[in-house]
């Protein structure tokens, strides 16, 4: 197998592969061994006329399609990489030469990954990113705490914002009844602002067994048979529930965690706050500077790169849809939009994304950047549980998991020589 390269627009080449008349003759006589019992010729017992009686009667070219798809993905292969191509959709194939006793030729157009001159990557300069941690932080999270914790108490006294109420209620209108307006034993938090804008509003001082007419507007975003028009609710309190929190002492702390008393428990929430802002700024200050990278690296990046991006994009978005319950069909639906327009919106941070990886591989290959095989283990003990060893993680995981932290591990590689190189402008 010979192979000559030439180079096109638009990042794509050409491939011009020659095959071995004789390697593709082989290929022809698998092609009758596989094919010849499907073949019914006067004469012959099923699957034993010979192969010439066949090329006879149905022409010599009766096998030339199997026998090209047999030759021809290895063939395309070695080629490719015979000439250090980076392939990054489907080849065009065609064939120049196709007839037994010569050689076979044919071509194939494809687009590759696009050539380009690094740019200026070490010694960026640059304001890192500063997050601080507040005493309103810390008393937030205990907030949460205490409302994770918190008990709801029946109350005999008119509803108020902050309670949690039971009720039904019947919505009209124009007169008629609507579907979905309809509910019995409903709960909802007032100043949840779940409901229609103005629902919970005059739920307050209502108490339990009254009826109360409700008038609301629709929104104009609403349901299209609802929106923008005014509405009733014949709404019936059964229940009102006052939020109890607990006392911020000692023993809500053990209640809570693992600290015996409210300061040590403080004291954890600070750092961990403290941790997180500091997680936070540096990897938007990695961010940052891979961002500087890729200005100075202007690429035409192919339209092929950035569909397959969108491609994993989409598939990404199905699987966080799904764990809410819904299918990505479902979704395009209820927000009156198309897989198109979803696509065109994640064009832009698809194609940034793809020039992102294209600066990365850059400058790996720039630095010479490996990750051995006691990289990965290292990545991976970090994750091992008490109880386990590496060993047994390492047997349940598939190749492509393993590949997974490889490249997690090259990705940090790179970002460090960054990092390691900037420059932090003051502020």
């Amino acid at each position: 197998m010979t192979s000559t390269v030439e180079k096109l627009e638009n990042n794509q080449v050409k491939l011009t592969v020659t095959v071995d008349a004789a390697d593709f003759d082989k290929a022809v006589q698998r092609a009758y061994l596989k094919l010849r019992n499907q073949i019914v010729i006067p004469g012959f017992r099923k699957g034993k006329a010979p192969r010439k009686v066949i090329e006879n009667i149905y022409g010599e070219a009766v096998f030339y399609e199997d026998a090209f798809n047999d030759v021809c993905p290895g063939a395309y292969d070695e080629a490719v990489e015979e000439n250090g191509l980076y392939p990054v959709d489907q080849p065009n194939v065609d064939v120049d030469q196709i007839e037994v006793g010569k050689d076979l030729i044919f071509t194939a157009v494809v687009t590759v990954k696009p050539e380009f001159e690094l740019g200026q990557y070490k010694g960026i300069e640059a304001k890192r990113p500063v997050y601080t941690v507040e005493d309103a932080d810390v008393e937030a999270e205990i907030k949460r705490a205490q409302d994770r914790v918190a008990r709801w108490e029946t109350v005999e006294r008119p509803a108020e914002l902050g309670d949690r109420v039971t009720l039904d209620y019947a919505g009209f209108c124009e007169g008629e009844q609507f579907e979905g307006g309809t509910a019995q034993d409903q709960t909802l938090e007032l100043g949840s602002g779940r409901f229609i804008p103005g629902f919970e509003d005059q739920l307050v001082g209502l108490e339990t067994g009254v009826e109360k007419e409700i008038s609301v507007t629709f929104p104009e975003e609403y349901d299209e048979r609802l929106a923008g028009k005014p509405a009733t609710f014949k709404v019936t309190l059964k229940d009102i529930k006052k939020k109890e929190v607990p006392e911020l002492d000692d023993e809500f702390a053990k209640d809570v965690s693992e600290f015996d008393t409210l300061e040590e428990y403080k004291a954890d929430i600070r750092a961990r706050l403290e941790k997180d802002a500091a997680d936070r700024a540096e990897n938007e200050w990695q961010g940052i500077l891979l961002d500087k990278v890729v200005e100075n690296t202007p690429i035409d990046i192919p339209d092929a790169m950035v569909e397959t991006q969108l491609n994993y994009m989409m598939q990404e978005l199905g699987y966080q849809l799904s764990y809410q319950g819904l299918r990505l069909e479902d979704y395009i639906k209820y927000t009156g939009t198309t897989e198109e327009a979803l696509r065109n919106d994640r064009r832009d941070a698809a194609k940034k994304a793809v020039h992102r990886q294209l600066v990365m591989e850059a400058i790996q290959k720039a630095e010479g950047i490996e990750v051995t095989d006691e990289d990965v283990d290292a990545e991976l003990q970090t994750l091992v549980t008490e109880g386990r060893t590496l060993e047994d993680m390492k047997s349940t995981l598939r190749p492509e998991d393993l590949e997974y932290f490889r490249g997690t591990v090259l990705n940090r590689k790179t970002v460090a020589v960054l990092t390691e190189n900037a420059k932090e402008i003051e502020e």
